[in-house]
């Protein structure tokens, strides 16, 4: 059977076999349609997600299968070292230290990825139009007009042989905006395509959490908005070896401790309104150090949940719904503390027949298409831009990079 959700006009597959998810989609919607693969590797560097979406770049936006690709030890290892190295950079071209070669293993995990996701779905590499590819953010300065995101995109069009489109925050960046988020976008195409009457506030908490604001008829409010998972995966990895409190179990086994809260809460960050941005070394966790374990793990997840809460002071209104997705969705002490703080109902992306784990990287697949039609990714009340901007830079299958 293929499970299908219908919003508007939108068939959504969901927790479908990969191959009968494709043929599903080639008979229900119009081959004008755009067929786009999505890849995202966030701040939490646990993994690269893949996605398929089939869209106009617009309002039409059908979901398709997605999977995730760990990465090795040695992998996340690797990626520490380069975001520290990267601290120093004033050039966003420049690969010193540990860059270079982590620049070269992130767009070889992209690849291998690609290659396993069409084989798994019995895709030919023909039938994918364009490939959306984040890269890996190791710098976020937007202050400085600087940003850096490493993955060669030219050299992952050669090996794959399909179009790529990638640094989609650069041009945002140079013009004076904040570069993120930029999944507003895709945000409000499925609000709409939902049916949604009121306003409602989209949530992803991945190492750094971000929220859009989607009201009908009006361009989206958007900004991170606090640390999401990163000084708790930090904390964990610290302590116990393993970057991630899976279940919350740790924090729920903790006590919040309400003096440090208040001290991870002064930060400036929070008495500022959107559009804002964060580097995922912006805040510290020192507040928790002489904490044991289980009640860090307990007050960073509270500051999570509180850092997205102090984000509401902020909206026009208060939105009657609030979609949470990314990792800190999988994570019932995170919602727990969500549903304590925020003022209005929260849900999974789940719960829609969308994908709390896939919703970044099917982002980037959406924006892969509007970059092919040139239309804007980021706007004055997402990112701070004077105007409706599009971003990315298009590369072509060459034997150059084979």
């Amino acid at each position: 059977m293929i499970a299908k959700v219908t919003f508007s006009g939108m068939a959504v597959n969901r927790n479908c076999e990969l191959g009968r998810v494709m043929i599903s989609m080639r008979e229900d919607h119009e081959l004008s349609l755009i067929r786009a693969l999505g890849l995202m590797s966030g701040t939490s560097m646990d993994a690269v997600d893949v996605a398929l979406v089939e869209t106009d770049g617009e309002r039409s936006v059908t979901l398709g299968a997605s999977r995730s690709f760990p990465y090795r030890d040695e992998d996340r290892a690797l990626l520490r070292v380069a975001l520290a190295d990267a601290c120093a950079l004033d050039d966003r071209d420049a690969r010193p230290g540990a860059l270079e070669a982590a620049e070269a293993m992130i767009t070889e995990r992209h690849a291998e990825a690609v290659e396993s996701f069409l084989d798994s779905a019995g895709l030919q590499r023909e039938t994918v139009d364009v490939i959306g590819f984040h890269g890996q953010t190791v710098l976020h300065r937007p202050e400085r007009r600087l940003t850096v995101q490493i993955g060669d995109g030219a050299a992952l069009a050669s090996r794959l042989g399909i179009e790529v489109a990638y640094d989609f925050r650069a041009v945002d960046v140079a013009g004076g905006g904040q570069g993120a988020p930029l999944v507003p976008a895709f945000h409000r195409a499925l609000v709409e395509a939902a049916g949604f009457t009121l306003p409602v506030a989209v949530i992803n908490i991945g190492g750094v959490a971000n929220l859009s604001f989607i009201a009908p008829g009006e361009e989206p409010i958007a900004c991170d908005c606090g640390p999401g998972n990163a000084l708790l995966d930090d904390l964990m990895l610290q302590r116990t070896g393993v970057a991630i409190d899976r279940d919350g179990v740790v924090a729920a086994s903790g006590t919040v401790d309400e003096a440090a809260l208040r001290d991870l809460l002064a930060n400036e960050f929070f008495k500022l309104p959107p559009p804002k941005s964060l580097d995922r070394n912006d805040f510290s966790s020192a507040p928790v150090d002489r904490l044991k374990s289980e009640d860090a793990a307990a007050t960073l997840t509270a500051f999570t949940a509180a850092g997205i809460a102090a984000t509401f002071v902020y909206l026009p209104s208060s939105p009657s719904l609030a979609i949470i997705c990314g990792g800190g969705a999988r994570n019932p002490v995170l919602m727990r503390e969500l549903s304590q703080r925020l003022p209005c109902r929260i849900a999974s992306a789940d719960d829609f027949g969308w994908s709390a784990d896939a919703m970044e990287a099917q982002a980037f697949a959406y924006l892969a298409v509007r970059r092919l039609k040139n239309l804007p990714i980021t706007f004055p009340m997402t990112t701070g831009i004077d105007r409706p901007m599009p971003g990315g830079i298009l590369a072509s299958p060459s034997p150059l990079h084979a």
